[in-house]
C-alpha cells in the first residue's frame, strides 16, 4: 500500500511541476538543504556534493538560530548575518513541448542569487521584495537542481531585525503556452455604490507559441459561492506576442468592504483556448471607495473614518522572520480586540499572507517600500544612539533597483482591498540622518541627529528630486490609491518639494505641527504616520476634522532596534514578543474600543512618592505589609469602585482626557483587590489576587485539531500558578516542553527582551509567570501529546489531534 501511494504522489508531483496542469501555483517549501557559510564556487552546480548539508523546510531564517552575541549589532538584535546556501534537487517527468515553469520567491534576505542546473537566473539585492524566474529553458528530465546563495555578510545593515535566508514562502508556478503572467491581472472599482458598482479587470496575456492564438478571457465575480457578475472578451494574440485586455463588470446590491464589515468577493479570471481553460487566476477582492480630503480627513465608502493604527515589523520573537500564517492571524486578532483598524507595514513589504489576513479581518493597510534611499542611515551597533553607527544598507542598491522594487511592491499587492495607501519611505528626512538644511538651526525638531545644520551632509533638496521619481514609479502601476511617506523632519522637508510631491503627508511624532501646518498648507492632507502612545497624541486625531489617523509605534515588541547589551529587542509594543498584552494594550483599548474596559496595575510608593514608570506597573497584588501602593485603574467606564477584601475603597470618576482612568493610594494587605465599573449599562470588573509560592503549571491551546495538510499551528499559553490557581507574576521557573506524535515544537517565547536563551531549545524560563509554545502539525494524522514540566511543579499535559 505504501509503494502504491508513493507512486501516485510522484506522478502527481511530476504533473504539478511540468505543466500538464496549467496555470497553477504550488508551495515549493519542502526538501531543501541548507549550509551556513560560503560553500564555494561550485555549490550552484548539479554535480556538487551536498550530502553533509542540513535538511530544512522553508520558510527558514538562520539568524534566529543565533547565538545572541555582543559582537553583532544592536539594530538587528545582536544576531548574526553571514552567507548561506540552499539547494533543492527534484525529479522531472515528461516535459511538455511548450508552456512555462516559474519559481517565485516571496522574499529572500538578502542579495540573493538563484541558479537552475548551474545556470544563473538572476540576482536581487532587496530582501523584502518578491521576485520570480522562468525555469523552462533549463529544465531537463531526471534530476534538476535549484541553488540559492544568500549574502547577509553586512549584518549591521538595518535599524531593525531582518532575518537571513529564504525566510518567506517559495512557489512553483506552471503555465500553458498562452498564459497570464505573474501580476498580470489588475482589479479596480471606479464606481462604488451599494446599489450598483462597476469594476474593471485588466488582463495581460502572453503567447509563447510560434503562431497566433485566439482565446476567450472570462472574468467572474462570486459572493459566497454564488456568481453575481461576469464578462467575456475574445482576443487574438500574435505569435510570441502579448496583449492587454479590459473587461468591465457591473454588480448590483453590492456588499461593501470596510474595516467593520470586510465583505469579499471571489474574482476568477480564465484564459480559454479551443473550449479548454488553459490558465486561471483567483483572488479575493472588495468594493470600497477611498477619499482623502484636506479638511474632512479620510472617507471610506463615503463615511468619515479615523485610522486607529499600529506599526508592525515582520518578526515574531522565537520564530524570527520565518513566521507561519497562523501566528500573525492570532496577533492581528488581538490587535482587533484592542480597537485597532489599521496596519502600517513598516518599513518594507511584508509576507504575502499578511495582506490576505488584513483583507479578511478588516484592517486598513499602509504598505511601505523603503527605510532609506540613496544615502545610508545610521545603523546602531553598540546600542540605540550609542557609540559610532554603521552605514551599510539598501542605499547601495537604490540607484539601480529602487524604481523596480517599488513598482514590484505595488504590482504584487494592488488587488487587495485592505491597502489604502503606498508609502515610498520612512523617515528619509530624519534631520541630519542623512539630509540636512539650514532651517535646522532654528525651529523645533523633536527628532534630529546632531545639532543644527550640518553642511557636510547631503542637501535636503534631494528629498524632492528622489520623491518625485518614486511617486511617478508608483503611479505608473496604480493611480487608485494615495502615495505617501512618513516624515520625521517636517520643518526641513517643508523647505523642499518633498511634501507637495505626495498625495497625503505622514507626520512622525509631530502632533504639535498639525494645526499650524493645516493653516500654512491648507491643501495638504495630514495624518500621523508614526506616533507615541500618549492620550494627547490620540486626542490630536480624535478632536480634529482633518487629521484622519495615527499609527502607534508599535503593535508588538520586535527583535532589534535594541538598547545596550544585554537588551536585544524593542519593548515598544502594545503586546510583547509572545503576544501577551501589556499595560499599554489595555490603555489603548480604553481609548479605541467601544467595549467596556477596566484593568488594574500597582506600583510601590517610595519616600511618599508613587513610582509611575511603566516598568514598575504590575498586574500583581504581592507586596509587603505596610507598603503604600498606588493602584492604577485603566478604564473607559464612567466611574470605577475599588474593593480590597470586600471593603470599599471608594469610587473614582474617569478622567477621559488622560485615557488612564483613575488611581487610589492604598495601604497594602494581602487578599483580593477588585475594581468594578459600568459603561453603557454593561458592568465590568477586574481582580488581582495575592499569590503564594509557585506550585503548578496551567497550559491552554487555541486549537484542539490541527490540519496537517496545511501544517497548522497551535499556540500553547503557559501560566505558572500557586496551589489555588492564582497566577504568580514574578515566577521565572525554567520550563521544559516535550512533544509526542505528528507535530513539532517550533519555538518557545517568554517575551523577555534581554533573554539570551537559545530559541532552538525545548526549555526556557518563564517571564512574568508566562511562556508561549508554538506547536506545528507535521505530515501525518494522529494524536499529539504535549507535556510541560518544571522541577518541583505539577506538570501540565495537553492533547491535540492532527487530521
Amino acid at each position: 500500500m505504501k509503494k502504491v501511494l508513493l507512486i501516485v504522489l510522484y506522478c502527481a508531483f511530476s504533473n504539478l511541476l511540468f505543466g500538464q496542469t496549467a496555470g497553477k501555483s504550488y508551495l515549493f517549501t519542502e526538501g531543501w538543504k541548507f549550509y551556513k557559510g560560503d560553500a564555494g564556487p561550485q555549490a550552484q552546480t548539479t554535480a556538487f556534493n551536498d550530502n553533509g548539508w542540513r535538511l530544512v523546510s522553508l520558510p527558514h531564517d538562520w539568524s534566529i538560530e543565533g547565538p545572541f552575541s555582543e559582537q553583532w549589532a544592536s539594530g538587528t538584535g545582536y544576531l548574526p548575518g553571514g552567507i548561506g546556501w540552499y539547494r533543492k534537487t527534484f525529479q522531472g517527468g515528461a516535459f511538455p513541448s511548450s508552456g512555462k515553469t516559474l519559481i517565485y520567491f516571496d522574499g529572500v534576505y538578502k542579495n540573493s542569487e538563484v541558479w537552475i542546473n548551474g545556470h544563473l537566473l538572476g540576482k536581487r539585492p532587496n530582501g523584502f521584495i518578491p521576485f520570480y524566474y522562468d525555469l523552462t529553458a533549463y529544465l531537463k528530465k531526471g534530476n534538476n537542481t535549484l541553488a540559492v546563495k544568500v549574502d547577509h555578510t553586512q549584518f549591521a545593515d538595518s535599524r531593525f531585525y531582518t532575518g537571513s535566508g529564504i525566510y518567506r514562502n517559495v512557489y512553483l508556478i506552471t503555465k500553458a503556452p498562452v498564459y497570464m503572467p505573474v501580476w498580470g491581472v489588475k482589479f479596480t472599482t471606479p464606481v462604488v455604490n451599494v446599489s450598483r458598482s462597476a469594476a474593471n479587470v485588466d488582463v495581460l496575456v502572453n503567447n509563447s507559441l510560434n503562431e497566433k492564438a485566439a482565446v476567450t478571457l472570462q472574468a467572474t465575480l462570486r459572493y459566497k459561492n454564488a456568481t453575481v457578475a461576469s464578462s467575456k472578451q475574445n482576443v487574438l494574440i500574435l505569435a510570441k506576442g502579448s496583449t492587454s485586455s479590459h473587461l468591465s463588470i457591473v454588480v448590483n446590491d453590492v456588499k461593501l468592504w470596510s474595516d467593520s464589515n470586510p465583505d469579499l468577493y471571489d474574482l476568477q479570471v480564465a484564459v480559454i483556448k479551443n473550449g479548454k481553460k488553459v490558465d486561471e487566476y483567483s483572488q479575493k477582492v472588495g468594493f470600497r471607495s477611498l477619499k482623502f480630503d484636506a479638511d474632512k480627513g479620510f472617507l471610506l465608502n463615503g463615511k468619515n473614518t479615523k485610522l486607529k493604527g499600529v506599526c508592525i515589523h515582520h518578526d515574531a520573537g522565537a520564530l524570527g522572520a520565518a513566521v507561519p500564517k497562523d501566528v500573525w492571524a492570532r496577533r492581528l486578532k488581538l490587535l482587533k480586540a484592542a480597537g485597532c483598524n489599521a496596519i502600517r507595514m513598516s518599513h518594507y513589504p511584508h509576507q504575502d499572507y499578511m495582506y490576505d489576513l488584513c483583507d479578511e479581518m478588516g484592517f486598513l493597510v499602509m504598505d511601505e517600500a523603503f527605510d532609506e534611499w540613496e544615502v545610508g542611515k545610521n545603523k546602531w551597533i553598540a546600542g540605540w544612539n550609542v557609540g559610532k553607527p554603521g552605514k551599510d544598507g539598501y542605499h547601495e542598491a537604490f540607484t539601480a533597483w529602487a524604481r523596480r522594487d517599488v513598482k514590484d511592491m505595488v504590482l504584487r499587492t494592488q488587488n487587495h482591498p485592505s491597502i489604502i495607501m503606498w508609502s515610498i519611505g520612512n523617515e528619509i528626512d530624519y534631520p541630519n540622518d542623512p539630509y540636512s538644511a539650514e532651517v535646522l538651526n532654528t525651529g523645533r525638531n523633536p527628532q534630529i541627529y546632531g545639532k543644527g545644520y550640518l553642511p557636510d551632509h547631503p542637501p535636503a533638496s534631494r528629498l524632492g528630486e528622489l520623491s518625485e521619481m518614486l511617486v511617478k514609479a508608483v503611479k505608473e502601476v496604480d493611480t487608485t490609491r494615495a502615495v505617501t511617506a512618513a516624515l520625521a523632519g517636517v520643518v526641513m522637508s517643508n523647505t523642499t518639494t518633498y511634501p507637495q510631491n505626495l498625495d497625503i503627508v505622514g507626520y512622525n511624532y509631530q502632533e504639535y505641527r498639525y494645526a499650524d501646518d493645516h493653516k500654512s498648507y491648507p491643501k495638504r492632507i495630514i495624518y500621523g504616520s508614526e506616533n507615541g502612545k500618549t492620550a494627547d497624541a490620540w486626542t490630536a486625531v480624535d478632536t480634529s476634522t482633518n487629521v484622519f489617523g495615527q499609527f502607534l509605534w508599535t503593535g508588538y515588541d520586535f527583535i532589534g532596534e535594541a538598547r545596550k547589551w544585554p537588551v536585544r529587542s524593542s519593548g515598544a509594543g502594545l503586546l510583547d514578543l509572545a503576544g501577551f498584552p501589556k499595560t499599554d494594550f489595555y490603555a489603548r483599548k480604553s481609548l479605541w474600543s467601544a467595549d467596556p474596559v477596566i484593568y488594574l496595575t500597582a506600583s510601590k510608593a517610595t519616600n511618599g512618592n508613587e513610582d509611575r514608570s511603566q516598568r514598575t506597573l504590575k498586574p500583581s497584588w504581592n507586596w509587603e505589609r505596610g507598603d503604600k501602593i498606588r493602584v492604577n485603574c485603566i478604564s473607559n467606564v464612567e466611574s470605577a469602585a475599588l474593593f480590597l477584601n470586600g471593603k470599599s475603597l471608594g469610587s473614582k470618576e474617569r478622567i477621559a482626557s488622560s485615557g488612564q482612568g483613575a488611581f487610589w493610594m492604598v495601604d497594602y494587605e494581602p487578599g483580593e483587590l477588585m475594581v468594578k465599573g459600568i459603561k453603557d449599562g454593561k458592568s465590568v470588573s477586574f481582580t488581582l489576587k495575592t499569590s503564594s509560592a509557585t506550585a503548578q503549571i496551567k497550559a491552554t491551546a487555541d486549537k484542539k485539531i490541527l490540519r496537517y495538510a496545511q501544517k497548522e499551528l497551535a499556540h500553547i499559553e503557559i501560566q505558572l500558578t500557586d496551589k489555588d490557581g492564582n497566577p504568580v507574576y514574578e515566577a521565572d521557573n525554567e520550563l521544559s516542553i516535550r512533544v509526542k506524535g505528528p507535530a513539532k515544537l517550533l519555538g518557545l517565547e517568554s517575551g523577555d527582551l534581554a533573554s539570551h536563551e537559545s530559541y532552538q531549545a525545548n526549555r526556557r524560563k518563564a517571564y512574568h509567570g508566562k511562556l508561549l509554545a508554538y506547536i506545528q502539525s507535521q505530515k501525518s494524522p494522529g494524536v499529539i501529546k504535549i507535556s510541560v514540566s518544571s522541577a518541583g511543579l505539577t506538570p501540565a499535559i495537553i492533547t491535540l489531534k492532527s487530521q
